[in-house]
């Protein structure tokens, strides 16, 4: 049956992909060209395509009162780069089964894709009973023995209480509220329901209102958005990637059960190839779509160039900013194969518990006080601008508050005078300032200063590493290396001149090729190039929001007594 290409991507699970579709009609000609991204291609009636994947490329919004599309509205095109911040309108139709909440709304392991559902009626399982009304909260969707259920969490009285429910259980399920905000991107990427439209409420502009913008002038009300889905496609007779949006007046008809799909080229993600074994490398593969980029490899890794593949492994990174005091600043990843070296730079601490943090075994911490702190307790002591310290160590100690004696943590440090030293006591709960002041002369290392110092950690490049055409960290006024992670990675080099190999993220680089049947010429990688990768804005917060769910937080500063 056929139908139109928007409708029946609507109605597409991603689990079902890879989906053949035959053209049936459209309203050009046949043999029309279509030109989408800067590229032609031919979508004759009756030609078939392979859908490999698809997401949504653009929005359209319509000014929404109460619940349904204004009267007086049109229809407007956003980008997902728009401007602004907005919370989700939770919808009030309700899913019929856990089978459909799975099928149609995004579940996953970052913190975006754990939705919260409740249920209109108690439902009993074995040994737990789900009230009605109940926040359930989904955390991801797996096998377990034998069937394919969603695992689940409920909180009560602090506690949480973790259970499978089948995706064939039924029953009547709604959204529960969501009081978090998100960017537009963040939004079409978790929070729209397959084949459902999403409302959003305008939490905050980013920037003031002008002539450009499609959106009435202060306007604070709720929107209908509504998906644009820019397919990805394999045609029959072409070694690259088409890209297609779902608004196309075509329709289509899937021929998945009559056409042998292997037929098509298999195009693989990176992803893709890091799940394959690895006594399936070394490898040959040819790219059907390149990464966009000037910096080395990617300026290298264009469509049609045929590359080695030695072997994917995890490695492990240090993430740092530029020190700068405008938004301007950069992101990296620096690998410990970095052979620059650094000289420390000084640290700010806001508080005498960040103090107790950042002190070591190495070295007594050296600061100098840039606010000033007047002590409720005369037991401690009252800090003036100026003022020198060497941090010691944390202790208790008892101070008179209300009459009553009463024990609070507090940090010691030896005041700095003239010609000696003086033991003070600094509540933990201080908020003060300091600056380090740095003694040591020497240069570091990377992987010195992750053995011998806590991160954060701020330095300057002393020495760039010239085994580099251009190392982008010598340029840069400071440096903090803010912690140290782990990330996937593959060993490349190109097929026809394997002079030197290079380490390509797996998770970062938007790449398609498809594996060729040929022998790789040597086993042995070549010398690897050493690069620094700079990350964009949205690439470091969630490297930071990834990171950060294996960590545990740190205890919050003691507050001061009241």
């Amino acid at each position: 049956m056929a139908s139109t290409l928007q409708k029946f991507i609507h109605s597409l699970d991603l689990r079902a992909l890879p989906r053949v579709l035959q053209i049936q009609s459209g309203i050009y000609c046949q043999d029309s060209v279509y030109e989408m991204f800067g590229k032609e291609f031919s979508l004759s009636t009756e030609e078939v395509i392979k859908v490999i994947g698809f997401k949504i490329n653009k929005l359209t919004a319509s000014i929404c009162e109460n619940n349904e599309v204004s009267q007086f509205s049109d229809k407007v095109e956003l980008p997902l780069n728009f401007p602004g911040l907005y919370k989700v309108v939770a919808d009030k139709t309700p899913y019929i089964s856990i089978e459909e909440i799975a099928r149609k709304v995004p579940i996953g392991p970052t913190r975006f894709g754990h939705p919260s559902f409740y249920s209109a009626k108690d439902i009993k399982l074995a040994n737990f009973t789900i009230k009605r009304d109940e926040q359930i909260i989904f955390n991801s969707v797996e096998e377990v023995h034998g069937m394919m259920a969603v695992k689940c969490v409920v909180v009560r009285n602090n506690q949480s209480h973790s259970f499978t429910l089948p995706l064939s259980q039924e029953g009547e399920f709604y959204e529960c509220e969501d009081d978090q905000i998100y960017t537009l991107k963040e939004i079409a990427e978790w929070k729209i329901p397959r084949c459902r439209n999403r409302i959003v409420k305008l939490s905050n502009t980013l920037h003031m209102w002008d002539s450009s913008n499609p959106l009435p002038e202060n306007f604070d009300g709720c929107l209908i958005l509504m998906p644009v889905y820019e397919v990805q496609a394999v045609m029959k007779f072409r070694k690259d990637i088409v890209h297609i949006l779902s608004d196309l007046d075509v329709e289509v008809k899937d021929v998945t059960d009559y056409y042998d799909i292997s037929s098509f080229l298999q195009p693989l993600s990176l992803e893709d190839l890091f799940e394959r074994t690895s006594k399936e490398f070394p490898m040959v593969a040819e790219i059907m779509e390149g990464p966009s980029g000037n910096q080395k490899p990617y300026n290298l890794l264009s469509t049609g160039k045929e590359i080695v593949i030695y072997k994917k492994y995890q490695a492990a990174r240090v993430l740092a900013s530029e020190m700068r005091s405008d938004s301007s600043k950069r992101h990296y990843l620096i690998p410990m194969s970095y052979k620059g070296k650094f000289k420390r730079r000084p640290r700010e601490f806001p508080t005498a518990y960040d103090l107790q943090i950042a002190r070591s075994q190495k070295e007594h911490l050296h600061v100098v006080a840039t606010k000033a702190f007047t002590s409720p307790h005369k037991e401690l002591f009252s800090v003036s601008v100026g003022d020198q310290f060497l941090v010691q160590q944390c202790q208790t100690s008892e101070v008179l508050y209300e009459g009553r004696k009463k024990l609070i943590d507090v940090l010691a440090c030896e005041q700095i005078l003239s010609d000696s030293y003086k033991t003070v006591l600094l509540p933990m709960y201080m908020e003060g300032g300091f600056v380090e002041v740095i003694h040591d002369k020497k240069q570091y290392h990377l992987s010195e200063i992750c053995k011998e110092f806590h991160l954060p950690f701020n330095v300057k490049v002393s020495v760039r590493d010239l085994s580099m055409e251009k190392d982008v960290l010598a340029a840069a006024p400071g440096l903090q290396f803010e912690e140290e992670i782990t990330d996937s990675y593959l060993l490349i080099s190109s097929a026809s001149s394997p002079v030197e190999s290079w380490e390509i993220p797996v998770c970062r680089l938007n790449m398609l090729v498809h594996l060729l049947s040929k022998d790789v010429q040597t086993v042995v990688s070549p010398m690897t190039r050493t690069t620094v990768e700079e990350v964009s804005e949205e690439e470091y917060y969630m490297l930071r929001r990834y990171e950060n769910l294996t960590l545990h937080p740190p205890p919050r500063p003691p507050k001061k007594p009241t």
